[in-house]
């Protein structure tokens, strides 16, 4: 590929004109222009054509991250790479399904700029070291690559599940009434229901079962 061209979309003037020239200096990249809110970013990259645009995600009109869902949505759309304060959990899935293909945190050195850049602009994704862990356990829980063990016995409310591990740790009904804060009725209640739905006869039968599903330790 050629030099990338990248346009740059952030409100605060003094970054984004120091970043413009920052990267300019470099050689490696050409900066075919400069953007101050998203709406602007959106119709730039349209006319413009950039390999990547540098995307904030805190502007005024239109956020980062609808112009990032626009600019993804568009025919033969440049990559988007994410540079913003903003490093929080929603910030950065939000941008990642609205089809960012990067995300750095601003304070990211010039290297790790303009190798996420190239990156971005060769079709790769690319995520800052301090966020590249959040992200791979994000998509492997999503995708089901490791998905949470199944609680035993769905059947059971948590509560009435809370109950029975109690019962089969050996406590008493006085003391799972106090150590779950709840009246002596209501654990007798939970308790019923949670015989019946078990289909046990009683409170041994009920240990057995919930000792062989791992309840009690």
């Amino acid at each position: 590929m050629t030099t990338p061209r990248v346009l740059i979309a952030d409100d605060h003037p003094v970054y984004r004109d120091g970043l413009g020239l920052m990267l300019s200096s470099t050689g490696e990249v050409e900066v075919v222009g400069t953007a101050g809110d998203g709406l602007e970013a959106v119709e730039l990259a349209g006319e413009l054509r950039p390999d990547v645009v540098v995307m904030d995600l805190q502007m005024p009109r239109l956020g980062g991250i609808e112009a990032t869902r626009r600019i993804a949505a568009g025919e033969s759309p440049p990559g988007v790479l994410v540079l913003t304060m903003h490093e929080d959990d929603e910030s950065v899935f939000a941008a990642m399904l609205a089809g960012a293909r990067g995300y750095l945190v601003k304070g990211a050195d010039q290297e790790e700029i303009l190798r996420a850049i190239t990156a971005v602009a060769h079709g790769e994704v690319i995520f800052g070291p301090a966020l590249a862990a959040r992200v791979t356990r994000y998509f492997a829980l999503l995708g089901g690559a490791r998905r949470p063990a199944e609680e035993p016995f769905p059947e059971l409310t948590a509560r009435e599940r809370e109950v029975l591990d109690l019962i089969a740790a050996g406590l008493s009904n006085p003391q799972i009434a106090a150590r779950l804060y709840l009246s002596p009725k209501t654990v007798r209640n939970n308790v019923s229901n949670v015989f019946a739905k078990l289909r046990v006869a009683d409170r041994a039968q009920a240990i057995v079962r919930a000792r062989e599903a791992g309840l009690g330790r």
